[in-house]
């Protein structure tokens, strides 16, 4: 059993909006840490992520809970001028203070780094970009599909060939980058533990998606001739391809030289290793066209059951592909701990995906729904230092919204 939370105690303020920036806070919170939402008065537009077509279509905010679970909301108007009271006190109530706000609009509304850290010189101000600090487009306006994806390289070369770059898995970038920025955030913690001083922490989708496909841009470095992409009925090798069993299940097939041999034989095909197409590491290569014809049609011949328990019994490495309907169902992931009950959301809401850092002997804390709309403005104003008339005048200058204005 766990006897303590790694961050307990730590405080941290999320100003950040959508996806990435927000998943940052959620590892943090997994973990103990005491995270405040601050969003403007019409509330963070992932929301309503859940009614964006694009999107898989729910009644449920299912990507609100999931980015948000564990903290607590205050709406904050920062265009009132009275905000910056309430600025000023949640800086120096903080340990870390997450921001994804672009720079154009960070400086009018005060947010950014020099504008803070002479509050608090022990501050983490963790900042999310699109494309980076410098350049011609850090401005740019970035989403993971825009800067993570097709901006680094890894929407080009995540495709057949012949067919045009496709659209990637929703949030995935996101997500990844939100576990870069979690990483720089308790890289600038342990500093603070050895030096005292606050840091400016940043990174970018952009950085993130040229790390994600960085064996592929440090070819491109050092010169390297890359291969045509991927054909599969024409691959580079027949022996790291995608196949479908009877029961129409593809699943990716990796057999390293080492297993080729054994593989051949366990699948029912020995007559391979005499067949002069066949019958040496040059020949394959020049095959490996027809050795995949022979492979699509041998994999047909039974369903995925028996193909999980061929591999699985020679130690070979291969991946059923399957649809989220079917990964949820996946006993791993219970059993590993990805999938967790959430607690109060509503509706379908039962479970969520855990962050995927794990510490033997320290348990998460268990994750609960994510907080309606300045749902806890009072009781962190109160926190602050701020009495019930400080309160009601921040209500008067639109700094905070009124009681009643508050949604869920």
């Amino acid at each position: 059993m766990a006897n303590d939370n790694v961050f307990s105690g730590l405080k941290v303020v999320d100003f950040s909006s959508f996806v990435a920036a927000p998943g940052a806070a959620v590892i943090l919170s997994d973990f103990g840490a005491d995270v405040i939402k601050v969003e403007p008065p019409h509330g963070d537009t992932w929301r309503r992520g859940n009614h964006t077509p694009i999107q898989p279509m729910s009644e449920d905010p299912y990507q609100w809970h999931l980015a948000n679970r564990n903290k607590r909301s205050i709406a904050l108007n920062l265009k009132s001028q009275s905000a910056q009271q309430v600025l000023f006190e949640l800086v120096n109530w903080a340990d870390v203070f997450i921001v994804n706000t672009p720079h154009h609009a960070r400086k009018q509304l005060k947010l950014e780094y020099a504008d803070v850290a002479g509050w608090n010189p022990r501050l983490i101000y963790a900042d999310l970009t699109g494309f980076g600090e410098n350049g011609p487009d850090a401005d740019l306006p970035g989403f993971d599909v825009t800067a993570y994806w097709a901006r680094s390289g890894l929407l080009s070369l995540t495709r057949d060939a012949g067919a045009p770059p496709t659209w990637p898995v929703g949030g995935s970038g996101d997500n990844a980058t939100a576990v870069g920025l979690y990483s720089g955030i308790v890289t600038a913690l342990y500093r603070r533990e050895r030096t005292g001083k606050g840091s400016y922490v940043t990174t970018s989708l952009l950085a993130q998606g040229v790390w994600s496909a960085s064996v592929s841009i440090q070819a491109a470095l050092s010169g390297a001739k890359f291969p045509p992409l991927h054909d599969r009925t024409h691959p580079a090798n027949a022996a790291m391809n995608v196949y479908r069993s009877t029961d129409g299940i593809w699943f990716v097939l990796i057999v390293t030289p080492d297993k080729f041999v054994t593989v051949v034989k366990a699948i029912g095909r020995a007559d391979l290793l005499t067949d002069q197409r066949f019958s040496s590491p040059a020949q394959i290569m020049a095959n490996m066209a027809p050795l995949t014809a022979i492979f699509d049609e041998l994999f047909g011949t039974h369903p995925m059951s028996h193909w999980h328990s061929v591999f699985a019994g020679l130690n070979v490495t291969f991946g059923e592909v399957r649809g989220p309907q079917e990964v949820i169902n996946d006993p791993q992931l219970l059993e590993n701990e990805i999938i967790v009950p959430l607690n109060g959301a509503g509706g379908k809401l039962t479970s969520t995906v855990s962050s995927p850092i794990k510490i033997h002997g320290v348990d998460k804390v268990p994750a609960r729904r994510a907080p309606g709309l300045g749902e806890h403005t009072e009781e962190i104003l109160g926190e602050l230092g701020f009495d019930a008339k400080s309160i009601e005048s921040l209500r008067e200058s639109d700094a905070v919204p009124k009681a009643r204005e508050r949604t869920a």
